[in-house]
């Protein structure tokens, strides 16, 4: 299970630059670089939620926050600013550089939960990051193209639902509601799949 958080992220990332036909690599080494002070900065730190509690809201808000959400959006967000003020030299791929980000992340959590041996945070976390990360560059990719302003709505609301949904998977796995972990984390992939779908 530790091998699979380890190299789960970066294996997606080569999986979708190879199947949407992405060559564009701008930021890459920002991505890396800043990922890697970020993963220091957690390992040294710790969580902003050192006590989640039990079942209820502060445990899905640990996960929104420390485990899943907040380190997907964060790096989105730096690249946004950066696409902003001309830190590229082309256009920004949201999800390849949140992808880039999480991998030293994704690699400093694999040493540290591998004692735990929790497949919660080994196996279904990683692929939350990855299912958040290509979903919400899927709805940008929407709401920069929108016809109109229904498809704009519609994708903001998507962008803001699917963190959250992400965060109440992990509630759900970690509250032992397995089935409904199962069906909200199949609702976290579909615009992943979407987005390698309709690529095609």
């Amino acid at each position: 299970m530790s091998i699979f958080c380890l190299l789960w992220v970066p294996l997606f990332y080569f999986l979708r630059r190879v199947f949407m036909d992405d060559s564009n690599s701008t930021g890459s080494v920002w991505a890396l670089l800043l990922g890697s002070i970020a993963a220091i900065l957690q390992f040294f730190l710790g969580d902003l939620i050192s006590s989640p509690g039990g079942f209820g809201i502060s445990r899905w808000l640990y996960g929104f926050v420390d485990l899943i959400a907040l380190p997907v959006i964060i790096p989105m967000l730096v690249c946004l600013l950066m696409y902003l003020f001309r830190g590229f030299s082309g256009d920004a791929d949201f999800a390849n550089f949140a992808l880039l980000w999480l991998i030293p992340v994704g690699a400093l959590r694999a040493l540290g939960w591998s004692s735990f041996s929790n497949p919660l945070l080994l196996i279904a976390v990683p692929l939350l990051w990855t299912a958040l990360a290509a979903g919400i560059s899927y709805f940008i990719n929407i709401l920069t193209n929108a016809s109109g302003p229904p498809a704009a709505i519609l994708s903001v609301f998507c962008m803001i639902l699917l963190p959250i949904t992400a965060a109440l998977t992990y509630w759900a796995f970690f509250s032992q509601f397995t089935l409904l972990g199962f069906v909200l984390l199949a609702v976290t992939h579909i615009p992943v799949v979407l987005s390698f779908t309709l690529n095609r």
